[in-house]
This record gives C-alpha cells, structure tokens and sequence, in this order.
C-alpha cells in the first residue's frame, strides 16, 4: 500500500490457513511424484477447488505472451460458480483490495480487449483541502503522491501542500491555493495524476498445455467444472473406503460368529489353514458386494484371540448399519453432484466469507446498472497557467512571445484557430512559437464545443458578387486547412464578426462604389438575424452584384461585437491567398432574404454616415 519493500524471506513464514487446508491440500487425489533424492514425495500439482487466481490477480510476461488478470472478490467468485453450475448467466467484475470506485462498463467479461477504470476515493474536507482514504488499483501512496507533485510541477494542476498520514489506512491530505477550490480540482487530479488509472485486463492462462486467451466469465465456468470433478473423486474414493470397511466388518462378524476359526486347529499347513476359512466363507459369499480375497483372509487370520473373546454382535452390527447409512448418503451426493458441490460452496462462503465484503465502489445508477465515469477532457480542467500572445506584423503566435500582443489565456493542452485574411481557417497545436500568417484576421484558442457564430461579408472573384454568410466552425482536423469560400485572386473579405451566441448578431451598412451611375440607393442596411446558421463551407446569401466601396457597422448598434472589417480602397483588389476551393451549397433566394434598403437617408446624408466608427465598435486592417 505504501510501497515499502516486504521483509527479508528469512523473517517470513508461511503456514496453510484453515480455507486452504479444505480447498487445496486433499492428498487421496493429489498426484504425487518422487522428490529429487527419491527419499520423499512431493505433489505434481494441487488439486484447488477455488479459483486463487481469480481471487488474488496475477500479472506476467513470457516470450509473445502477457496476462493481466484482475482480483475479484471472494463472495462474488462463488457466487459466480454457483450460477455457473446452475446454467445462469455469469458476470463477475474486479474488486480490488485498496478499494477506490470502479467504471467497469468496458470490462467486456475480463477479455481480451477490455477495460477498467479505476478512481481514488477523495473527500472534502474544507474549500481548500482534500482527503485521498482510497488509492487505485497498481498504485501505491508514494507513486500517487509523487504523480501529484509532478502534475504540479508541469502546471497541470495547483498544489500548496501533500501530508501523508498513512497509517493502517491511506490518509494524504492535499492542501489547495487559496484561488483554487476543492470541486475544481477533482477533475484535474482525476485527469493529470494516478487519481484515476486505466487497467486493461489480459486473462492468458494454461489450459490442456496450451496458452489461452480466455474471459474471466470462461475461467469461471472452468473452475465450476473442475470443483465438481474434485469433488467427484472424493466421494468416489470416500465411497470405496466405506465400502471396504464395511465389507471387512462384515467378514470378521461370521468369521467370529460362525466360529470359523475353529475350523483352522485340525490343519497343519499355512495353506490348509487358508483353505479352510475360505471354505467356511463359501455359504456367505452371495451376501457380499465383491468377492473374498487371499488377502481378506490373511486379515482375519490376523485377529487375536483377545478381540474374538471379547467380540460383541450388537456393537459389531450397529458399526455395520452406520457404514451402509453413509454409503447410501454418499451414493446420493454422486447421484446429485452439481446440488452437493452448490451446498459445498454455500458452506465455503458461510464459513470463510465473513470479512471478505466488497472493498471497490463500483459506478452505477439508480437502478444498479452499470454507467462510466464523467468523461474528462484534459484540455478542460488543466490550468490555464500560459498567455497566448501573437504578433502581427511578422506572423508569428505562442505562449512565449511575452513582448507581443496577448490574446486569452491558455495551458499547453490547448488548440489555437487561425483565419486568415485570404479566408483559410486552419487549426494548430498551440506552441512557445509558431507561424499564424502575416496579419491574420482571427486569433483565439479554438474549444470544440464553442457555440460561438461567425458573420461574414465577403466577395466571390469569379462573379463579382457580396455575400454574407453566418455559421459556426463545427468539426476540425488539426493542421487541415479548410477555405471559407472559393478561391480566387479577387475575392476578399468586407467584413468578419464573432458572436457568442446565435441571438446576437451585426447589423452591416454596404456601401457602393461611388462612381457607380444610375444607382438611387448608395447604402444597403443588412442584419444578420435575416439568416439562419448554417455550415461553414455554404456560399451564403447573395447582398448586391454592384461594386462595393466598403461594408461597416450599422450605427447605434446595441451588441457587442468581437470583429475586423475592411476599409482599405486601395487594397480592396489584392488578390488572396489561393486555398482548395470547396463544394458551394445554392445561395438563399431574394424571394427568401431579401437586403433591405435604407430609404430614408438620402445619397447625400449616406455619405456623411461613410465617417469610419469608433474603436470599440470595429477594427481595420490593411488587406
């Protein structure tokens, strides 16, 4: 448990408990073999009508194979093997003797292939302090402790101080910052530390000299069958002893009775003294169960006169009744073997199961089926310990560039999104440094289940066309780069905005180029509540097919709005950055969506509301 070595073997001794004494040594079916010096004899193997090995675990490695075989609870095994016996349906699951709580909704019956995960039992104590009274399975508190410390020392998780007040039972005692509670830290211990292990349980055992890969359930089943057969060979040997005693009683009562030894005084000859008991016998032979021997002879031959004087028929007959009474009882336990090796492993749990409860809390719900753990993303409940910074004019973003521009908070488990201004979006790991692209349009960390939605107005090259388009990321591969929209050396983006939510949305003015002729409206107003959320590979909705000048925010807008747009006419014709085009979903049709026009202001008025917006409500970047 604390992992301090045993003591030297020459300390130990090693003495057969009661329980092993009734399920192992049974030396009238034990198969025997001389020792190295002939002088002794020493057992082939044990006959074990328990399965130890389930019981206890064991773990191994030979050439090509492993095995990994958990421990089980005591009661539970025989339990299993009696519904094994009985035909039901077995599912026996690890309990281990450190305790802890248990998700075993992968155990897949202790095959090949499955898994277990294993949590320390921690309490609450106080806000900033925990109390670990349980540890998992394969761990001990100096490797806990130490796994602790170390996620600490990387900045996982944040630890002030660990007492060990191990003792009989396992106390650490895990005191927290002040800025840290004890509901926060659970998760990441369980995350980052040996809080909580993952066992995968690899039962490869010997069976009819071969190695198999069996379940545990198998091994179950295995060891029903082979206790029975034990059992089996006992009270067949039983049977015959019984047998044979009563068989010789039965001959030395008429061999006093019937004064059969008088018959040996008239004969001078070993062999005429054999011959005539054996023809004393003759009458009675029908009434034995098998025949009389020389040797049953020669037994008789041997009792003294002190014993045939002193021979009593009514003892010598109630001795005879008792061997045919356990005869008959152990002839019915042959003739109902799988009933009396049930009754024996009933009489096994209530002699030596007292004490042997379950120690391992296993994961369930109300109703006592199985469920998992809360599944815990690491990148969720590290500490965000780092700053990502990035710097704009060379390209570059990290959590080392400490000089630059920071962004957010973040640890080194996390994502960074990148959207760049030819309309790629690319996600990377995060790093002290990497390249993000010069003069990037969005930097951020990128969680996978943000429900953060995207407005964008945007120029298709090929046609000319401005759409606006609303959608959220949705499922990424990292360092895939993923184009907005089609790819052309005049499309462009106007305008990029972040919302955090689907029910906040820009509200856009699109201005058109002033040297346009014929043209009564200068300005559109455009809202994006007038579009529903959609992918982000979708074309979007089509605003105008004349030129554009520049799109802005609407004034008096009421949200607050995370966005970058572009007011640039001298670079509003750069051509982007070529990207894969992707698939264009049809765009919303005008009888759908159609852009509203602001009538009331006139051309004139419209141009005095082309003054660029404060700074809080937009950002400008040179395409």
């Amino acid at each position: 448990m604390t992992g301090d070595s045993a003591a030297a073997p020459r300390y130990i001794e090693a003495r057969l408990t009661p329980f092993a004494l009734e399920v192992i040594f049974s030396p009238k079916i034990t198969t025997w073999a001389s020792s190295y010096d002939g002088r002794n004899k020493e057992p082939v193997t044990f006959p074990v009508k328990f399965p130890l090995l389930l019981a206890q675990g064991a773990e191994g490695i030979a050439v090509g194979l492993s095995t990994k075989i958990l421990p089980h609870n005591f009661n539970e095994i025989l339990d299993a093997m009696i519904d094994a016996l009985r035909k039901n349906p077995v599912n026996l699951l690890p309990d281990f003797p450190q305790g802890g709580i248990a998700d075993c909704t992968d155990y897949n019956g202790g095959a090949r292939g499955g898994r277990v995960r294993v949590r320390a039992r921690m309490e609450k104590v106080k806000k900033h302090l925990l109390k670990i009274t349980e540890i998992p399975f394969g761990t001990t508190t100096t490797s806990l402790i130490d796994s602790i410390l170390g996620a600490n020392d990387k900045g996982k998780i944040k630890v002030s101080k660990i007492e060990d007040n191990t003792a009989e039972k396992v106390e650490i005692m895990v005191h927290l910052p002040s800025t840290v509670s004890a509901e926060e830290s659970l998760p990441a211990l369980y995350a980052f530390t040996d809080c909580e292990v993952s066992l995968a349980p690899n039962a490869c055992v010997i069976q009819h000299n071969h190695p198999q890969f069996l379940s545990v359930n198998d091994l179950i089943k295995s060891s029903a069958e082979l206790t029975r057969e034990l059992l089996k060979q006992e009270l067949e040997i039983r049977l015959h002893e019984l047998q044979e005693k009563w068989h010789f009683a039965s001959l030395e009562k008429i061999f006093i009775e019937k004064r059969i030894y008088r018959d040996i005084e008239k004969e001078e000859t070993w062999d005429g003294v054999i011959s005539a008991v054996d023809k004393g016998l003759k009458p009675y032979i029908k009434i034995f169960h098998r025949e009389i021997t020389q040797d049953d002879i020669l037994r008789l031959l041997e009792i003294k006169i002190k014993r045939i004087s002193k021979f009593d028929s009514f003892r010598a007959d109630e001795l005879i009744k008792g061997f045919e009474d356990e005869i008959k009882e152990v002839e019915g336990h042959l003739a109902q073997l799988t009933r009396y090796t049930v009754r024996y492993l009933k009489d096994l749990k209530k002699n030596y199961g007292k004490g042997r409860e379950r120690k391992t809390e296993l994961s369930v719900d109300e109703n006592g089926n199985l469920i998992p753990f809360d599944k815990i993303v690491a990148s969720k409940v590290v500490v965000a310990n780092e700053t990502l910074y990035l710097n704009r004019k060379d390209g570059f973003a990290g959590y080392a560039l400490k000089k630059d521009e920071p962004i957010e908070k973040c640890s080194d488990l996390d994502d960074v999104l990148v959207i760049g201004k030819d309309g790629v979006m690319k996600v990377m790991k995060i790093a002290d440094k990497m390249f993000v692209g010069k003069t990037p349009l969005k930097v951020s960390i990128f969680r996978r289940d943000d429900q953060k939605v995207y407005n964008m107005v945007y120029r298709d090259g090929k046609s000319g066309r401005l759409y606006a388009k609303k959608f959220k990321i949705g499922g990424v591969t990292r360092d895939k780069e993923y184009p907005l929209f089609k790819t052309h050396s005049k499309s462009r983006i106007f305008f990029f905005a972040v919302h955090d939510t689907e029910k906040k949305n820009s509200r856009i003015l699109v201005h058109l180029d002033p040297e346009l002729k014929r043209i009564k409206e200068m300005v559109i107003e455009f809202d994006f509540a007038w579009l529903e959320v959609q992918g982000r590979s979708v074309k979007g909705s089509t605003l105008t097919a004349h030129k554009v000048d520049r799109v802005v925010n609407a004034p008096k807008s009421d949200e607050t709005e995370d966005e970058v747009t572009d007011e640039s006419p001298a670079t509003r014709d750069q051509a982007p950055k070529a990207a894969t085009p992707r698939e264009e979903p049809s765009p919303v049709s005008k009888e759908e969506l159609s852009p509203v026009v602001d009538k009331a202001v006139p051309k004139d008025e419209g141009k005095k509301t082309d003054s660029p917006p404060s700074a809080k409500e937009q950002a400008t970047f040179d395409f």
